[in-house]
């Protein structure tokens, strides 16, 4: 039906509250980044309008760091488009944080607790590879 796809990895053994900040983050990541994947506004019966939200439906992976890791490398040789979340970024409070600690970051090891992946669905098929959807 899709001819791309939306993929959240989020790693494993994270608390309930941090897998659903990250979760919340990267989609809006993908909003922000793909603004085409967004639906159209919603009407309920009386005419109110409400928000958009992503057209399509996003699944939702579950690893741990070294996967996450995998993805992420897999995603940046296909040219994917990629929102990140690391460790770090709970212990910061606005974005110009994130990014300050995100920079910080070893790009060769960073300590990911969440990726996003937006792009051809074969292409985010083939990043994520080897990962189950999320318990």
């Amino acid at each position: 039906m899709f001819d791309t796809k939306v993929a959240l990895v989020v790693r494993e053994n994270l608390a309930v509250w941090q897998k659903l900040n990250v979760t919340a983050f990267l989609a809006t990541g993908i909003a922000a980044a793909v603004p085409e994947a967004l639906g159209e506004p919603y009407e309920d019966a009386r005419g109110q309008r409400y928000g958009r939200m992503l057209g399509q439906p996003m699944m939702i992976y579950g690893a741990d760091v070294v996967g996450l890791q995998a993805a992420l490398r897999r995603g940046v040789s296909r040219e994917l488009t990629i929102v990140p979340y690391v460790h770090a970024m709970f212990s910061t409070g606005h974005d110009a944080a994130n990014r300050e600690v995100f920079r910080a970051e070893d790009p060769e090891n960073p300590d990911l607790v969440g990726i996003a992946l937006y792009g051809p669905k074969n292409a985010v098929d083939k990043a994520v590879k080897g990962l189950a959807l999320h318990q």
